[in-house]
């Protein structure tokens, strides 16, 4: 069978794998060469003949998100970046489409990780679509002379291809469920809460929304400390003219400096979905109350040890629940309330009961609270089954649901997670919730009761159950931050 497909710019040659099709690398926006890395993204470029469409293009620029973990940008990759890839399991099929936003707290990240190959997904019966979009000052830092939320309005470019193309391959344009974990899941509820009315998809699944949204004025700061060291004005024009890398090296400084005072700031990270009154004017549970997305179905959810990911090796006298509420600008007395809430808890699990609270679990909750009171198809989980890496340190830790949402059992996500071995029940577990998100992608519809008063919650583990209010005393804790 000659793959070959027409659409957009021009033809491309996919291959086939694991029961489908793949298509890698496909443009959706212009290269970033110069000032184009900080304006809006500019439509894509024809080309002649047929696109090999065989290998993953150049990945955005970006530093590695830890130390000793390569990145997947180096200097002088190629700038045909804004790229996407599709799965597919049949170009005839007019199936549903899910668009995979990756995660990387807008620092980092990449669409062609191991970790988000997108065959066995589709071969449950959907295309994948799954995309690269600007990370870092291109993507989200402030600039006086162009757009805020670059990167969200990459993903809205993205989105428009989508719509206008996925037909060619398969896909169902008019029943496209975006999708995404961590600040890929922040987009989603962004997308959802701000972009709804653009007709680009019609549902949403938000694995662990981070709270990761700041005001213009904050994110101006921020700009200033990372692109005042490097001597330039901020405009498009002169940032174009330094080199990514010396732009992405200058803002661990300002990361630095976040986090020593984090108090002083909304965030601890450098980049942040900016209330800009374009793509997001409120914070998108407040949004999503006032019936923004009402008729968008929505599911939302998290992990239920988010945080252990980030302290677990955190000594334990540096573990101070105090200093954590005083971080989080919350009253002395909550630490109380988190120990009343949590009887049996040491202070170390409660410092982490409480980032994780801060940073995943409750805007996660509050998304779905916030899509059903205004009156929209509110879904919610929480994502139980631990970790058994380490001795089970990690719990139900911060990305470990991402192996079980693409199938994929052996990648540098799970490396760390799953302690080099292959637990016995993934396949139970991931199936279960591949054919959730295959369902729901197709019919609106993911096995458990929508969110109502009742607060009913799909637990996954292995069986998957439904409970009520599963985390009621974080939740009654931060409800003046969303009253009902």
């Amino acid at each position: 069978m000659d793959l070959v497909v027409r659409a957009g710019d021009g033809a491309v040659r996919g291959s086939a794998v694991n029961n489908s099709y793949v298509f890698k690398g496909i443009p959706y926006a212009a290269p970033l060469d110069g000032p184009r890395r900080f304006r809006a993204p500019e439509p894509s470029e024809p080309w002649d003949g047929v696109r090999d469409a065989s290998a993953f293009s150049a990945s955005v620029p970006q530093l590695a998100m830890a130390p000793g973990v390569p990145s997947p940008w180096n200097p002088g990759d190629g700038t045909d970046c804004l790229t996407q890839n599709v799965w597919t399991p049949d170009l005839d099929g007019g199936l549903p489409v899910l668009v995979w936003i990756h995660g990387g707290v807008y620092m980092a990240g990449t669409s062609d990780s191991p970790a988000f190959d997108g065959a066995r997904l589709a071969s449950t019966g959907v295309v994948v679509v799954t995309v690269n979009y600007r990370v870092g000052y291109e993507g989200f830092g402030w600039v006086q002379d162009a757009p805020a939320n670059r990167g969200i309005l990459d993903q809205l470019a993205a989105l428009r291809w989508v719509r206008e193309n996925i037909a060619a391959f398969g896909g169902d344009p008019g029943n496209v469920t975006i999708s995404g974990e961590s600040s890929g899941a922040t987009s989603v509820a962004a997308l959802v809460a701000g972009s709804a009315g653009q007709g680009l998809f019609r549902r949403g699944i938000a694995q662990s929304v981070g709270s990761l949204f700041c005001h213009e004025d904050e994110a101006r700061k921020i700009g200033e400390l990372i692109t005042g060291p490097l001597g330039v004005p901020a405009t498009a024009e002169a940032l174009g003219s330094v080199p990514s890398e010396a732009i992405h090296a200058a803002q661990m400084a300002a990361m630095a400096q976040l986090s020593a005072n984090r108090a002083d700031w909304t965030n601890s990270t450098p980049y942040a979905v900016v209330l800009d009154g374009e793509v997001l004017s409120d914070l998108p549970w407040e949004a999503l109350r006032s019936g923004s997305a009402r008729g968008v179905d929505l599911i939302s959810g998290f992990n239920a040890d988010e945080a252990k990911l980030f302290t677990a090796d955190i000594p334990a006298a540096v573990a101070d629940p105090a200093a954590m509420a005083q971080g989080l600008r919350l009253a002395p007395s909550v630490v109380d309330e988190y120990r009343a809430g949590y009887p049996g808890m040491d202070d170390a699990e409660l410092y982490t009961v409480m980032l994780s609270d801060q940073v995943f679990r409750m805007p996660s909750l509050w998304c779905a609270e916030g899509h059903a009171a205004g009156g929209g198809r509110s879904f919610l989980y929480e994502f139980t089954w631990p970790s058994p890496a380490r001795d089970g340190v990690l719990g139900a830790c911060h990305s470990l649901d991402v192996p079980f949402t693409f199938g994929v059992a052996e990648s540098d996500v799970t490396a760390p997670l799953f302690g080099g071995v292959v637990p016995p029940d993934f396949e139970e577990l991931s199936g279960e919730l591949r054919k959730a998100w295959v369902s729901f992608a197709a019919t609106g519809d993911p096995g458990w009761p929508a969110y109502a008063a009742d607060r009913r919650t799909r637990i996954w583990n292995v069986p998957p159950t439904v409970v009520a209010d599963p985390v009621k005393p974080s939740r009654e804790i931060w409800r003046h931050r969303f009253p009902v």
